[in-house]
């Protein structure tokens, strides 16, 4: 990617640029060349809190993905691309901050997190457990960035950062390369984190991340990441592997469906807040439409609990008249949850033949999540589209996950109107394919 645009920003304020040093905090010269146990803590932190930033946005992650995969509409009065690029465009803008988004925020965590790792090599003061607890946190975090910028570039690529050269362009790898390099950087990860000892040198992931803590209960996070991965890659003996090692649950008598890691959001000095509780971001009808009725007559829990009806609103030729109650300005955002665990391993057993464990799962879900009787009926013939549909509920404006769904199964997303049009995947950047002419 183009590395010359990127800072670190994972130190405390007042870091200075790659180009220009902050005589108050040195940050990359500092870190680098005279890192200390306590500059490491705080990049730490620092790389966790940077992918907040790109997914709370109203032109975000989980606002652009709900859009792409007919989750949500923006109404947003003040920009109309939430529709006429994302919806009626037969192709996204690379110069946009839709089409050309998911990029460099990412990315400049990646390279933060590079640094820190690079850095934790020349530490003193820090023992090699918890310096391999800082390797194992980090390669987590950067490989979640990663995951988001394969996701949102699944058929035009994108980069593997390698070079230590800040203005070097790192080959385009294909999306297979992506995943296949995201797994490998997991199971890094957590090769480290079993070798981190018994705590987090100086700092700690926080309240997203409660119960995971630690080097060997963050450990969790880093399999259920990886069981997403996997699941996305098809290699479902390792998917299985990887749930079997992660937090998943699926006990009916503590039955805790949340439970998981999350990217929080605050009001307090520093921190960001969520746009995601913007009354301009509505339910996409066809959401509204697949709602089931339980045997006494009431829409699925998972229906009453995340949306709620309004007045109708229309904007170019577009009604809706649901509005989502998910967020608030400070609404845990998931990065991933016991929920979508379950709904993984009902996938992996259905795909590797064990039809009777998939709908135990799938019920699962279906009972105490949605208020639903259990199906009885699943066959090899229906079983994909009731995961789509249980998914879709499950997950709903939570990460794109509709879209990225679509693609996996070659499922074909409803069309607003018959002159809209879908889209698989975001262009690299403009500026990164001006970076790249000629190479």
């Amino acid at each position: 990617m183009r590395k010359s645009l990127l800072v670190l920003t994972a130190l405390a304020a007042g870091c200075g640029s790659l180009d220009v040093p902050d005589l108050n905090d040195q940050g990359v010269d500092t870190l680098v060349d005279r890192p200390t146990p306590a500059k490491i803590a705080a990049a730490a932190v620092g790389v966790l809190i940077a992918p907040r930033e790109d997914l709370s946005q109203l032109i975000g992650y989980v606002d652009i993905l709900g859009i792409l995969g007919r989750e949500a509409y923006n109404f947003d009065p003040a920009d109309p691309r939430t529709i006429t690029e994302l919806l009626e465009a037969p192709d996204l803008n690379p110069s946009s901050p839709f089409g050309g988004g998911v990029w460099q925020v990412p990315y400049r965590n990646i390279r933060n997190g590079n640094i820190l790792i690079a850095a934790v090599d020349k530490v003193s003061g820090l023992t090699p457990e918890e310096k391999n607890a800082v390797r194992g946190f980090t390669k987590t975090i950067i490989a979640y960035d990663y995951l988001r910028v394969f996701n949102t570039h699944w058929a035009s690529g994108a980069v593997i950062q390698t070079s230590a050269d800040l203005r070097a362009l790192d080959p385009i790898v294909s999306k297979d390369a992506g995943y296949t390099y995201i797994a490998m950087l997991l199971d890094e990860a957590k090769t480290n984190l079993l070798a981190g000892g018994d705590h987090f040198p100086g700092f700690s992931p926080g309240m997203g991340f409660d119960g995971f803590d630690a080097p060997a209960t963050f450990l969790k996070v880093n399999r259920a990441l990886q069981a997403r991965v996997q699941v996305y890659r098809a290699d479902y003996a390792d998917a299985m592997t990887a749930l079997g090692e992660s937090f998943i649950s699926a006990d009916p008598m503590q039955v805790n469906l949340a439970l998981g890691a999350y990217n929080v959001f605050g009001t307090g000095s520093g921190d960001r807040v969520s746009q995601l509780n913007s009354p301009n971001l509505l339910v996409h009808p066809s959401v509204k439409a697949a709602v089931e009725m339980n045997a006494a007559g009431m829409p699925d829990a998972r229906w009453t609990a995340k949306t709620k009806m309004i007045m109708s609103r229309t904007s170019r030729m577009l009604t809706a008249d649901q509005a989502f109650t998910l967020y608030t300005a400070t609404t845990p955002i998931p990065i991933i949850r016991n929920e979508e665990l379950i709904l993984l391993r009902a996938e992996v057993s259905f795909k590797t033949g064990n039809l009777m464990a998939a709908a135990d799962d799938l019920n699962y879900i279906r009972v105490h999540s949605g208020g639903l009787a259990p199906r009885m009926d699943l066959t090899t013939d229906n079983f994909v589209d009731e995961l789509l549909k249980q998914r879709l509920f499950s997950l709903l404006f939570e990460g794109g996950h509709r879209w990225i769904d679509a693609r996996r199964f070659g499922v074909k997303l409803p069309l607003d109107t018959p002159d809209h049009h879908l889209h698989d995947s975001m262009p690299l950047p403009q500026e990164e394919q001006d970076a790249r002419k000629g190479s």
